[in-house]
């Protein structure tokens, strides 16, 4: 992937809120914050837009609730000077913000998406940006999700929602590359 300055690079919901695991579950990809870290220093080298999304849950006491701890950014993630934030209240970046509008005064065509989670905010993102026409990438090894269950309780660990999450959007609504092949292009 040639990189340009019309590739923005996408931080989807990297908050303290996902690092409380007695919440949340079991994750995988416990390289995905550092890889991800890499990611947005590259960019930031490069002076190539770089962009963050968050969660703003409405559910009171959720760890993602603006009035919950956890609604911050990770240490490696809190947005720079000039680096625009979008706040979601749904899985999608696109709803409910100016994300598609700015991208498109901005002249940018193709997105760079890593985050939280694989098969949630990250994969929902992805979809939409790819049927709205934009060029989509998903940095696997720098997104992380956490396990699933059925109602039937038959239980589906996080690599494995992450892995089928990725093959569900690779070549039909996005690229899935890993972080040194993004950065070495």
């Amino acid at each position: 992937m040639t990189q340009t300055n019309n590739a923005a690079l996408i931080l989807i919901d990297w908050q303290k809120g996902f690092s409380d695991l007695a919440y949340w579950g079991n994750r995988n990809n416990p390289a995905a914050e550092e890889n991800s870290a890499k990611l947005l220093a590259h960019w930031r080298e490069n002076g190539w837009p770089v962009i963050h999304v968050r969660h703003n849950s409405t559910t009171e006491g959720s760890r993602l609730h603006p009035n919950h701890p956890g609604h911050g950014f990770v240490d490696f993630a809190v947005p720079g000077d000039g680096e625009p934030v979008y706040g979601k209240d749904v899985n999608s970046a696109f709803i409910g913000t100016k994300l598609e509008e700015d991208l498109r005064a901005s002249g940018i065509n193709r997105i760079v998406l890593c985050g939280v989670s694989t098969d949630h905010c990250v994969n929902t993102s992805a979809r939409m940006g790819g049927n709205l026409g934009f060029d989509v990438t998903i940095v696997g090894d720098a997104c992380h999700t956490f396990d699933r269950s059925l109602p039937d309780g038959r239980v589906f660990a996080a690599e494995l929602v992450h892995d089928v999450a990725l093959a569900s959007l690779n070549e039909e609504f996005a690229a899935v590359k890993m972080t040194r092949q993004v950065i070495t292009g």
